[in-house]
């Protein structure tokens, strides 16, 4: 089977699980506070077991070198994610109006903006981006994750913050304050233990193996029920702006990052995973730091909700056309 068809048959299972999520949601099984404290369980000790886990492995200059390779090319589709979300989204929209029977456009306001930008340069590297990869790769492809996760983390409470507030400076209490998130402090760990091959006792690591493991059905029911709380039809036809948005994050920039990196001559694993990384849908963030900034939550959530049904396609073909390229 290609590479493509894992991948499609891996998103398959994911999407399964997300519609147990919604049905769990409609009959009440899971509630929002019930969402909350899965999603507090899987940010503060699944994803980190996970991250922990995949760097108890025998050290190679292969890997390491896969790792610094991984961390270039997470640089590369951060880089380029903002700096199109920049180019494409304006803080000035055109829109089409109907006057007295004649239909025009003119140049608005783009009251979301910051919203658009956000959900369009970060992807899910986390909740999604370790599943898919991890389906295929295993947990050496969590291994070269962690470098987005890492450049993820300190961009998002930096440049992101920056964004979605306004605000012009962080004061360094903040900025520092992002080293201390679980999944950052199990990478600095993690890497420790890598580097001077600290092995933790067999007992200790299959029991964080079996914690690591529910990291994917976790995370697809925390993502199924917030779909849960959304009317699917009409988010498909109330907000046609949404399609731009999602055309640039799941489209357009990942063609982008095939075309920047796919001829360059290194660990095929590696430039595949970071093809994926940049096709993951947007991240949950937005709709975080859109109720923490009052921004527009209900575009966030929605723009979220689509990208996520829609990746089920585009990633698969993203994959797909980097393949007959490598």
């Amino acid at each position: 089977m290609s590479l493509s068809g894992i991948l499609l048959n891996q998103i398959l299972i994911i999407f399964i699980i997300i519609l147990i999520g919604v049905i769990c949601y409609k009959v009440k099984l899971i509630d929002d506070e019930t969402n909350r404290k899965l999603s507090d369980i899987l940010l503060y000790l699944v994803t980190p077991a996970v991250i922990f886990v995949s760097y108890q492995r025998d050290f190679s200059t292969e890997l390491m070198e896969g790792l610094l390779l991984s961390l270039l090319f997470a640089t590369v589709v951060h880089v380029v994610g903002i700096s199109v979300s920049y180019i494409l989204i304006r803080k000035k929209k055109r829109i089409f109006v109907t006057e007295d029977g004649k239909r025009s456009s003119k140049i608005i306001e783009n009251e979301n903006v910051e919203v658009e930008r956000f959900a369009s340069s970060y992807a899910n590297v986390g909740y999604m981006g370790i599943p898919l990869v991890s389906g295929i790769y295993g947990s050496e492809g969590v291994f070269y994750v962690t470098a987005y996760i890492t450049l993820f983390n300190i961009l998002i409470w930096t440049h992101g913050v920056m964004m979605m507030s306004g605000i012009k400076e962080l004061k360094f209490r903040k900025m520092a304050g992002m080293f201390l998130s679980p999944s950052i402090i199990s990478i600095f760990l993690g890497l420790i233990c890598f580097i001077l091959q600290i092995k933790v006792p067999k007992v200790l690591y299959d029991a964080l193996n079996h914690v690591a493991s529910l990291n994917t059905p976790l995370a697809m029911l925390v993502a199924g029920v917030t779909i849960g709380k959304t009317n699917i039809i009409k988010i498909l036809i109330r907000n046609i702006r949404m399609y731009y948005v999602l055309f640039i994050k799941l489209i357009l920039l990942p063609l982008l990052i095939t075309a920047l990196i796919v001829k360059l001559p290194v660990n095929d694993t590696v430039k595949t995973i970071a093809v994926i990384m940049a096709a993951s849908p947007s991240a949950t963030t937005v709709i975080l730091f859109s109720i923490k900034y009052k921004k527009n939550s209900v575009l966030a959530a929605e723009i979220f909700t689509l990208a996520v049904l829609f990746c089920a396609a585009t990633i698969p073909l993203i994959v797909r056309i980097a393949e007959s390229l490598l």
